[in-house]
């Protein structure tokens, strides 16, 4: 038995594997298809928000809220938008020849959003022993909540798909996303009408966000 050398220069034959592999890569990422479908939930869930939630204002002026529409709206809605990704990640990859490794993506999303209920549930349960604070929460204790919350999971599940990818845009899209929605930052905009319009420029914001990441990803695949 002899071993035939393969012709042609090694480096040539190693470069073209990476490039052939880095093809693959691109042509396996549909990234502007997950960030629209988020941003369509996102901005979904607003009149969800505004109409499922109860507020209590006394004559003094002080009021108390709890914001059921979160809780009956996206956990739901959020398993959908993440059934609707996969199929569409697959379709999508396999007319182009191959195969999407967006299963994981999909297991991530729908485990955080046990997480989400499993801390909506234990604060309900602190509250309903216990007088609801007077304090402002540490400020550890608020990003914490913003990072639970529907629109914090989102950025932690994209984490997840830049990894799966391997998209360096993507990375830098989504720690721009975290950002906003965890420091928070409104860009000035500020809504002082009424309780629920106290978190109408966040939502609005964060729906932005993910539609313009939308918008450049899509932009940048055609070119």
């Amino acid at each position: 038995m002899t071993t035939d050398a393969v012709p042609g220069d090694p480096r040539r034959l190693l470069s073209e594997v990476h490039d052939l592999a880095h093809r693959v890569r691109r042509d396996q990422r549909v990234t502007w298809v997950a960030l629209l479908v988020l941003a369509v939930v996102t901005f979904a869930a607003i009149p969800f928000d505004w109409f499922g939630m109860k507020v209590d204002c006394a004559p003094t002026g002080e009021c108390e809220f709890s914001r059921d529409g979160v809780l009956y709206y996206w956990p739901p809605a959020l398993l959908v938008a993440y059934a609707a990704i996969a199929y569409a990640y697959r379709r999508i990859a396999r007319s182009r020849g191959v195969d999407a490794r967006v299963l994981p993506y999909a297991i991530t999303g729908a485990g955080l959003i046990l997480v989400f209920l499993a801390a909506w549930v234990a604060v309900r349960m602190y509250l309903a022993d216990n007088p609801p604070p007077t304090e402002p929460l540490p400020y550890g204790w608020m990003v914490l909540d913003r990072l639970v919350a529907p629109w914090g999971i989102i950025g932690v599940a994209l984490l997840v798909l830049a990894r799966l990818e391997r998209n360096t845009g993507l990375l830098l899209f989504t720690l721009g996303y975290l950002a906003v929605v965890l420091v928070p930052i409104d860009f000035g905009w500020q809504a002082h009408q009424s309780v629920r319009a106290e978190f109408l420029p966040q939502q609005v914001i964060s729906g932005l966000v993910l539609l313009l990441g939308a918008a450049g990803f899509a932009l940048a695949r055609r070119r």
